[in-house]
């Protein structure tokens, strides 16, 4: 770890949360969530950045690195992983509010999740590389590229999926960070931390029972879902209020492009950057650049 960034353990609920911290307490908070497969460290080169001004506060995710990893998949449900951030911010945000919640992949679906059913604790919000819920369904449900990008999510809900995944030295799990995307960033010593953070076949059980816990439909590559099949989702219910910063990496093979058309319906005040360059992994692979973004965007009247 950074000498700039140090350790802590929270008890949100009665149970241990690690979470890394830059900055002194009282200020603004920043709340980091991060995805699938990543712990804490995935923020190491923002944090420290950011700490001059802000408390930056990046945790182990429920089920990953040193955190609590409870039994059962119905632990992971949205619902407790958005108290989980709830209660982060309650305990570092003596005002109750945090500046902005940064999410990424599934940190960033917290983060949306966070902002729409909880709007009075969240004053900003920032998403890099991750896909508003109902865009993100909607996207699924047309059988096209999204669907075909993401017919890992079945595969991750089978049953033993964490088992393959620890095989041959988490050769399957590491495959996911290269899929048509540069791994560069991926050092010798970075690989060894999140080696260790994954924490063999209990680790990765508790990390893909996040996929497991998701209502999301995910149907065949080239099948649509009726809508009927579909949960309603009405726009009103599902809207941003907050000021929205989306930073995307256009050369993600995760996320299509049409899982982000027309989010601007479910958001009053947002601004993208697009990044030609970056992907899925844009948190490394642009550190500075993401840095530079939201100090502008924190500093917007």
């Amino acid at each position: 770890m950074r000498s700039d960034i140090r350790s802590a353990e929270v008890r949100l609920g009665g149970q241990p949360f690690h979470v890394r911290l830059a900055g002194q307490e009282g200020r603004p908070l920043l709340l980091f969530l991060h995805g699938f497969p990543e712990f804490s460290g995935a923020w190491d080169e923002i944090l420290p950045q950011l700490s001059s001004q802000y408390l930056c506060v990046a945790p182990d995710q429920r089920g990953y690195g040193k955190s609590w990893r409870p039994e059962g998949v119905e632990n992971y449900r949205v619902s407790a992983l958005v108290g989980d951030a709830a209660g982060l911010i309650a305990h570092f945000a003596p005002q109750g509010r945090a500046a902005a919640v940064i999410g990424h992949d599934w940190g960033a679906s917290v983060a949306y999740a966070l902002a729409i059913r909880l709007p009075e604790l969240v004053d900003r919000l920032v998403i890099l590389n991750g896909v508003h819920p109902a865009m993100f369904q909607l996207a699924l449900a047309r059988g096209g590229a999204q669907t075909e990008a993401s017919q890992y999510i079945t595969w991750l809900r089978r049953e033993g999926s964490e088992n393959v995944l620890a095989q041959d030295g988490y050769g399957k799990l590491l495959s996911f960070f290269g899929a048509g995307m540069n791994l560069d960033w991926l050092t010798p010593e970075r690989r060894a931390d999140y080696i260790e953070a994954w924490g063999g076949v209990a680790g990765l059980r508790a990390m893909v029972n996040w996929y497991r816990a998701t209502p999301l439909l995910v149907p065949p590559p080239g099948q649509a879902l009726a809508d009927s099949a579909l949960p309603r989702m009405d726009p009103a219910a599902l809207q941003v209020i907050m000021p929205h910063l989306l930073l995307w990496g256009l050369r993600d093979t995760a996320f299509a492009e049409e899982a982000r058309a027309g989010l601007s319906e479910y958001c009053d005040d947002l601004r993208v950057v697009d990044f030609p360059d970056a992907d899925h992994w844009i948190v490394h692979q642009k550190p500075d650049e993401v840095v530079k973004e939201i100090r502008e965007f924190m500093s917007r009247s």
